[in-house]
């Protein structure tokens, strides 16, 4: 009887493989997805590619996805050229409505040379926009360097106006 006892106590104790794969800091998804890559597209031509090292997803009374390992986001232009890229250590989506990244956040202008950088954005589906109210550091092509109170810009980051921008800039001989 105390060898069956014995038995059951060890067998109990085991972890599964599959609990430590997708418990990540207590909590355990509904769904779970691994080297995540979703393209998507605007009339048959590629606007975004969206990869992520692991993706899970709960359902709950606020249901929301997240990217705890990290997400890369490229964008493109309408003539298929690659944008920007953005990179960040975390990301959440809520109910299909907002949209955050944080934590080493990272952009990158690939057609300009310019690099921001920030610990957090936002991205409005509905407008169409991405934005950070924190901090930024931008890093230009030529090699100076501004600094900002945030960043406005459009969601495949052709264009963007850092909020406040100081530091030293380039100017014009008069």
């Amino acid at each position: 009887m105390a060898l069956c006892l014995m038995m059951f106590f060890i067998s109990c104790n085991h972890k599964n493989k599959d609990d430590i794969l997708f418990n990540y800091k207590g909590k355990y998804p509904d769904e779970s997805v691994e080297n995540m890559v979703i393209t998507m597209s605007e009339f048959g031509k590629t606007s975004f590619i969206v990869e992520a090292p692991l993706m899970n997803k709960y359902y709950s009374d606020s249901s929301y996805s997240d990217c705890p390992k990290g997400i890369r986001i490229s964008s493109f232009t309408e003539s298929g050229q690659k944008q920007a890229i953005i990179t960040a250590d975390y990301a959440i989506e809520k109910l299909n409505k907002s949209y955050k990244a944080s934590k080493n956040v990272v952009i990158i202008d690939v057609i300009k040379g310019d690099t921001l950088y920030t610990d957090e954005i936002t991205w409005d589906q509905q407008k169409r926009t991405i934005f950070s109210n924190s901090l930024v550091k931008q890093a230009k092509a030529d090699g100076s360097v501004h600094y900002g109170d945030g960043f406005t810009a459009d969601e495949r980051f052709t264009h963007y106006t850092i909020v406040h921008p100081r530091g030293v800039m380039a100017g014009f001989d008069f």
